[in-house]
């Protein structure tokens, strides 16, 4: 029968039991379950609702029931609906009666608030120590890199000599962000919904800012209403995982455009590739790909959450029960991404000559040509004039913009010296860029001690 029966002559269908069904999926939270009912009847205990010998007979129960869950031997029964009342049903066979006393005061709807925040605050602990992680395969790299030029591009077109370190440190300062994104979302979670009931508060005297702290929240929900029915703590961390997804696919889309022949900067390790059915030759980077591709999961597990719950009333609809794979899903998909990355990263071999040659080629040093004559003088609008007529020159010619005379140069404008060509090589155009955050070596380097330090921190 079931633990709601009281109400009902007949017998739920089959195939309405089936589709309501939460515990395929949320038998994941049965640690949080577990932890959170020991709090609860300790809760119960302390204003006299259960006796001290009730509360040791229901904890000692529940400690049986976990050692059961852990030891794989817990029997799961599918007309139970969840793992709640799995557990509750089974503490009653264990201890008797008294099991039954558990649920006083306290609501399912409390209770997968409960287990639900508690499982999201240490999967945010687990994601951002593994964005850590990430980060610090990225400045490994970084520190191996710090001599090696390479093209910069926007619209995917060469335009100016930057670092590799520099290139890599940016993926670093875009994952802090994302780490500083699951704290918050970590420390919104941090409240106590259990002492909620069902949607007005329990009817028990219960000391919720004594459970809060047994649980280890800094706070218990100050409105029982909001409590139950609002899930932005996972829509946040959704959110989070989709923003952090896109930034891992992008540095992944780095690599596996990096390892094509038309770019040659990078060759995957045989550890992190895999070959072709048909082409022999082949060397695929799928890892890459699959980081690259599952960002779609992450954007769709957030789209699904808001759109479930972007029409509901207060308080609780079991249209909320849609939150649980999509967010089991992204946490499942973030830590798979994150465990593959930092070997991954740290087994790349870079063709750093090929990426020093192609640094100096299609004219990448054309806007230092600009400020030369700038620093002559020169209003910028004029000179990125006269540097746009000596490439058009220099194209027709079929030459590089370094091949070019001082006889060639003055053609275009009389301010052009015989220095100009050093002032157009690609350690001057690197040099020539030491502001705060730029790509100068010196620049660089500071960026990667501030990297540094925000990884350990």
């Amino acid at each position: 029968m079931k633990p709601w029966g009281g109400r009902f002559r007949e017998r739920t269908d089959a195939r309405a039991e089936r589709f309501t069904a939460s515990l395929a999926f949320d038998r994941r939270l049965w640690p949080y379950d577990i932890t959170g009912s020991l709090a609860w009847a300790r809760a119960l205990a302390r204003v006299g609702v259960l006796s001290d010998a009730e509360c040791q007979a229901i904890t000692g129960g529940l400690e049986a029931v976990r050692q059961e869950l852990l030891d794989g031997t817990f029997a799961f029964h599918a007309e139970l609906e969840d793992i709640h009342m799995n557990i509750e049903q089974r503490l009653i066979e264990r201890v008797g009666p008294v099991g039954g006393k558990l649920h006083t005061g306290r609501s399912r709807n409390d209770q997968v608030a409960l287990d639900e925040r508690m499982y999201l605050k240490d999967s945010v602990e687990r994601v951002e120590e593994a964005l850590r992680a990430t980060q610090e395969a990225l400045v490994a790299r970084a520190a191996e890199t710090l001599d090696v030029p390479m093209p910069g591009y926007t619209h995917l077109q060469r335009a100016q000599p930057i670092l590799l370190a520099h290139h890599l440190l940016a993926y670093v300062f875009m994952l802090e962000r994302d780490r500083a994104r699951f704290r918050d979302c970590g420390a919104r979670a941090d409240v106590l919904p259990l002492g909620a009931g069902a949607l007005a508060g329990t009817a028990f005297p219960i000391d919720r800012a004594a459970l809060a702290r047994d649980l280890g929240f800094a706070a218990a929900a100050p409105n029982s209403l909001d409590a139950v029915s609002d899930r932005v703590y996972v829509i946040e961390f959704l959110a989070a995982a989709a923003i952090s997804g896109m930034h891992l696919s992008r540095l992944a889309a780095d690599q596996t455009l990096w390892a094509t022949a038309e770019f040659g900067f990078v060759e995957f390790a045989d550890a992190f590739a895999t070959g072709s059915s048909i082409m022999p030759q082949k060397k695929n980077p799928d890892v890459a790909e699959l980081v690259r591709g599952k960002s779609g999961r992450l954007y769709g597990n957030l789209l699904a959450v808001l759109t479930t719950m972007k029409g509901l009333p207060l308080a609780y609809n079991s249209d909320m029960q849609e939150d649980k794979e999509p967010l089991f899903d992204s946490v499942d998909q973030l830590e798979a991404i994150l465990g593959v990355l930092p070997p991954m990263l740290a087994s790349l071999s870079f063709r750093t000559e090929r990426m020093r040659q192609a640094a100096g080629e299609h004219f990448a040093t054309a806007t230092d040509l600009a400020d030369y004559l700038v620093r002559r003088g020169l209003p910028f609008r004029q000179a990125h004039e006269v540097v746009g007529r000596v490439v058009r020159y220099a194209l027709e010619g079929g030459k590089p913009l370094e091949a070019l005379g001082i006889d060639e140069f003055r053609r275009f404008s009389d301010l052009f010296e015989a220095d100009v060509k050093a002032a157009i090589s690609v350690d001057a155009s690197l040099r020539a860029r030491g502001v705060a955050g730029g790509t100068a070596p010196e620049a660089v380097r500071e960026a990667l001690a501030l990297a540094r330090r925000l990884v350990r921190s």
